[in-house]
């Protein structure tokens, strides 16, 4: 049989070593992406949509009296990122974050500009969990959005965009922000429906005795998924929290209610996440204790067999001896007695271990 050879494990902090503070490396393994930029250019009136063919087209949407949202699909092209960068003036270390997926969800405050990190979790088609992160740049007058690769949950936002649906069009960049923040936790909300789902089939299999044998692994696969999910979203909680105290010109007042309303279904998401986290750990005492229980039956019944037979098995060993001189072999009946004493002997038994409840 060959031996299954481990994946070797991939340090994304390695290809930062020794780097100037400020160099835009990309840290993820999406190197083939293609890129893809669309915008969205709106006011009150019209929307206007747009696939770019070139990060340069993009320039134009700075100093515009409409809001614009760039969203950049393809981390792995760093010189389109750098060359959008330097137009929208974004500091050195907001470039090296945006394409250093590893970063931890946070929001950092420049002058005329927000930017913050986050993760976007789903699942794929094949039920596979999916961390990705979405970095957002928030100006007086428009949104930068950066993803790693095609694919996202802001389809609502564009829906709502293109005709108009609630108030995105009637308010600033700001509220645009909280759009696109609000899509990804309403997602977070799906995940964790998913987890208690896949939570709840482990303990109806559990109780119902359906374990398979590799059932402790798929439970250590669920406490991979729970902590995963934990730590992209649990650090989000210190950058809304930050936004709501933050006195700066870019969020109005009016559009801090919304902010704290992401808060509130936050907060309510990472409490279900610690409920479902400390349900994944009973799970596997679930599954040890019912595995112990089992393997308590077979010994009962190995017991109670055992103690059946110690006594027939001793009165055949003892008629079972080669003396010549056993008074019970000249008996005309000997062999059906000793049958008949043995019979006794085991519905004896057989009503003593039902009449204590051993059976």
């Amino acid at each position: 049989m060959l031996k299954k050879v481990p994946r070797p494990r991939v340090y994304r902090s390695k290809k930062k070593l020794g780097q100037i503070p400020g160099s835009v490396v990309y840290t993820g393994e999406r190197s083939k992406e293609k890129l893809l930029i669309e915008t969205f250019d709106y006011t009150k009136a019209d929307c206007t949509e747009k696939l770019l063919a070139s990060v340069q087209e993009s320039f134009e949407y700075k100093n515009t009296e409409s809001v614009t949202w760039i969203n950049l699909n393809g981390l792995n092209h760093v010189k389109d990122i750098q060359a959008l960068g330097q137009h929208y003036e974004l500091h050195p270390l907001v470039m090296e974050d945006i394409v250093n997926i590893a970063q931890r969800p946070k929001i950092d405050e420049y002058e005329n500009y927000l930017f913050v990190v986050l993760k976007m979790v789903y699942y794929d088609k094949s039920k596979n969990i999916v961390s990705e992160q979405v970095s957002f740049v928030l100006g007086e007058n428009y949104v930068l959005s950066f993803q790693e690769a095609e694919g996202d949950v802001f389809d609502t936002v564009r829906d709502r965009l293109r005709h108009a649906k609630g108030r995105v069009r009637n308010m600033q960049s700001d509220y645009l922000l909280y759009t696109l923040i609000d899509a990804i936790v309403d997602h977070y909300f799906t995940v964790i429906e998913i987890l208690g789902d896949k939570i709840e089939d482990f303990e109806t299999e559990i109780f119902a005795g359906k374990i398979e044998e590799d059932a402790s692994r798929s439970i250590q696969d669920l406490k991979r998924e729970i902590l995963r999910v934990r730590r992209a979203i649990f650090p989000l909680r210190e950058v809304l929290n930050r936004i709501e105290k933050n006195e700066t010109e870019l969020i109005q007042k009016k559009t801090l209610t919304y902010y704290r309303d992401i808060y509130d279904h936050l907060i309510q998401v990472t409490e279900n996440i610690d409920i479902y986290r400390e349900m994944t750990w009973s799970l596997m005492d679930m599954y040890m204790t019912t595995i112990s229980n089992r393997m308590n039956e077979v010994m009962k019944v190995l017991t109670i067999m055992a103690s059946i037979f110690i006594p027939l098995t001793f009165i055949a060993g003892i008629y079972g001896m080669n003396f010549e001189y056993i008074p019970e072999l000249k008996h005309r009946n000997g062999y059906f007695v000793v049958w008949g004493v043995m019979l006794l002997i085991f519905l004896g038994m057989m009503y003593y271990f039902k009449r204590k409840k051993w059976l």
